[in-house]
């Protein structure tokens, strides 16, 4: 689809403890989002992959669905004891799972939106993050699939009435990854057994090709899979785990990285050139390269190309997390999670680092869809204090931030990035944009009611108040900055520096 000439509006999803909200993102007027949606109560909101429709949990086992173009309630499902629930990528259908009483009630039920019908309906025993949603389609949702006991089920994603279209038979199948766009192969994953080694198998989609595995890779010591597709459904990449590390190099294991091709020009280990675990891995939005953050600390981070060959060295640091945007043009490098929150902006067309900055505590993180706006997010559980948000500029330089008493969730509306306009129009206009820093008014404040603060576009970096540490703490923090390669005298005290130089 050709960019259009005027380019839709960014909204961001902010949930806390009275429910979600739906904000008009950036470029702020006056500083300041505006409320798009006011605070609906709910225990969980979630936009289907296209952005057409929003799912909300509301209390007493309702699902509303939400029509973004509208902002309007469409259609309202109750569904006893329910315990999860996924839409469809083009938000065509509700798929739920719920609690089973006994073997012959069909626990797992796709219901129509537009008629709010079940048009299909199964049993499943249990739902783990490997097995659900139980039923997976391609990004058209032309294909759809369902994973069962030794086999894997193919259905028409546009007329489930016709039932299951085609039976592919794999003994043994654990895990299965549908490809995207288009959805015209399957991974299987069929862990070790007996002596033999775990594999991964690629086959397509149509039923009449399937009678041998397009491409196969067979590995010892895997715990789990993580297979990721690329745009264009012609590479693998297949992130083995396991729970030991024979080596004794790590206490969490060990962790290969593997690459299929679907024409077999590709099979085996992508040539790492640090030891250590994989710590995070991105394909491209062209699907013909990919990043990879490796190593033990401080890890390396190199872009590859389609046939693995390196292309680009990001450096090395306290980082485990890579990010691509989803124009294909920039990079973030971050160490989040029990990392300090460092983060690297790079310009991949131009192969030069933009610049460096810190989003301390950060949960979660992920691009806007034009591609101009890096949004990082502290939340609840995993954080109970500190809860915010911070939204920076492609270049590195912070643009918006927003403390919350309790924070649970924030996300982009998702959108096509094809529908907005090319990045170079965006390096043109940044220098009007300002930094907008907004605080809760005390404690049991509303998130709403906050003091604004404007700076200018690229205000120098700010130290965040650190947490109190007793003496014997600061040997610790010595030792873990000469883990993470940073100053040894970044953060101590004039008097710990002047101790330091006595001794």
């Amino acid at each position: 689809m050709a960019a259009t000439n005027c380019s839709p509006s960014l909204d961001v999803l902010v949930r806390g403890p009275e429910g979600f909200s739906l904000w008009n993102g950036p470029p702020f007027c006056n500083g300041q989002p505006s409320i798009k949606v006011e605070t609906v109560a709910c225990s969980n909101a979630k936009f289907s992959d296209d952005g057409s429709r929003l799912m909300v949990t509301k209390s007493g086992s309702i699902v509303s669905i939400y029509d973004c173009g509208t902002t309007k309630e469409i259609r309202s499902f109750e569904v006893p004891n329910i315990l999860a629930a996924a839409l469809s990528p083009r938000g065509t259908y509700l798929q739920t799972f719920q609690k089973a009483l006994t073997p012959q009630e069909k626990n797992v039920v796709l219901w129509s939106i537009e008629t709010g019908d079940p048009v299909y309906q199964q049993f499943q025993k249990n739902m783990t993050k490997t097995t659900w949603p139980s039923i997976r389609f391609s990004s058209d949702e032309s294909v759809a699939c369902r994973m069962a006991t030794n086999e894997i089920q193919f259905f028409n994603g546009g007329d489930f009435s016709k039932g299951i279209t085609n039976r592919l038979r794999v003994p043994g199948v654990a895990a299965v990854e549908l490809s995207k766009e288009p959805g015209s192969h399957v991974a299987v994953y069929v862990p070790e057994s007996k002596g033999v080694p775990a594999s991964v198998q690629i086959y397509p989609c149509v039923k009449d090709l399937q009678s041998q595995p397009l491409a196969r890779r067979s590995f010892f010591r895997s715990s789990s899979v993580q297979m990721n597709w690329n745009s264009g459904s012609t590479g693998l990449l297949i992130l083995v785990q396991s729970d030991v590390d024979k080596t004794n190099q790590s206490y969490y294991g060990e962790s290969k990285l593997n690459y299929l091709t679907t024409d077999g020009s590709h099979e085996g280990l992508v040539p790492l050139r640090k030891e250590g675990p994989v710590h995070d891995v991105q394909w491209s939005c062209t699907g013909s390269e990919f990043a990879v953050v490796y190593g033990v600390m401080p890890a390396k981070a190199t872009v590859f190309d389609k046939k693995c060959n390196p292309l680009l060295e990001l450096g090395t640091g306290p980082y485990n997390t890579i990010r691509w945007n989803p124009k294909g043009r920039f990079l973030c490098l971050a160490g989040f999670g029990n990392l300090p929150g460092d983060m690297a902006f790079w310009d991949y067309a131009e192969k030069k680092q933009l610049a460096t900055t810190k989003a301390e505590w950060s949960v979660t993180s992920e691009w806007s869809p034009d591609g101009r706006y890096f949004m990082t997010a502290t939340t609840a559980p995993r954080l109970q204090i500190d809860n915010g948000i911070k939204i920076f500029l492609y270049n590195g330089s912070l643009y918006f931030k927003k403390m919350f008493e309790k924070l649970y969730q924030v996300e982009w509306k998702p959108a096509s990035p094809d529908r907005f306009g090319e990045i170079a129009e965006l390096i043109k206009s940044v220098d009007s944009l300002k930094v907008i820093e907004t605080k809760p008014q005390g404690q049991g404040s509303k998130s709403s009611q906050a003091s604004t603060k404007t700076t200018s576009s690229n205000p120098p970096a700010q130290k965040a108040a650190g947490a109190y540490r007793p003496p014997h703490a600061k040997q610790a923090a010595l030792a873990q900055a000469e883990l993470f390669g940073e100053s040894q005298a970044e953060g101590l005290s004039k008097n710990a520096l002047r101790n330091k130089k006595e001794k």
